[in-house]
């Protein structure tokens, strides 16, 4: 577990997969404004612990690190991952995120992000983390900016969401180490 100030990250087990089914099934509507389509089985349990499975084994095999955001209380409240995690001469991944529509706007996604890209940096030892996020995803980037990452440019068409390919601001961090 990473502990912060007010939320806590932890990567996912199989008994995990109920509160992280709520947590979808509640953000569906607002997550799928942001997502890549996901099919309905995405929506079950088994779905769910498939998910998790996956997780599990792309940890292993150091390719992804999947964490809920929780809060002190232990409520699931999002999700946030780095994947595409590249060694050799590039050392670095791509992070994703998601936060509960209700619990957005609290500094929970900022704080969540500044403990993964700490922990990517100290234990991965990851030299640069990129983010994508659409541009009219204002709040997205405020988080990423806050957090550290820093503009970097523009991926026309870069990602299918809800049947169109849209544009990405990519933004980007360096390990400070490596400066």
């Amino acid at each position: 577990m990473i502990e912060g100030n007010s939320i806590n990250l932890r990567f996912f087990t199989l008994e995990d997969a109920p509160e992280r089914l709520r947590l979808q099934e509640e953000n569906r509507d607002f997550f799928q404004r942001f997502a890549m389509e996901r099919p309905e089985s995405f929506y079950t349990l088994e779905g769910q612990e498939k998910i998790i499975r996956e997780q599990i084994a792309g940890k292993e095999n150091d390719e992804e690190y999947q964490f809920g955001i929780y809060t002190k209380q232990g409520l699931l409240i999002g999700t946030i991952n780095l994947f595409f995690v590249a060694r050799g001469s590039i050392q670095s991944g791509f992070l994703g995120y998601f936060m509960d529509e209700q619990h957005n706007g609290k500094g929970y996604t900022t704080e969540a992000v500044r403990l993964i890209t700490k922990y990517a940096f100290e234990e991965l030892k990851l030299h640069r983390i990129e983010a994508g996020v659409m541009p009219h995803n204002e709040g997205s980037i405020r988080v990423l900016l806050k957090a550290g990452f820093e503009k970097e440019g523009l991926a026309r068409k870069n990602v299918k969401i809800n049947g169109k390919w849209e544009d990405h601001v990519l933004l980007g961090i360096i390990n400070p180490e490596d400066e």
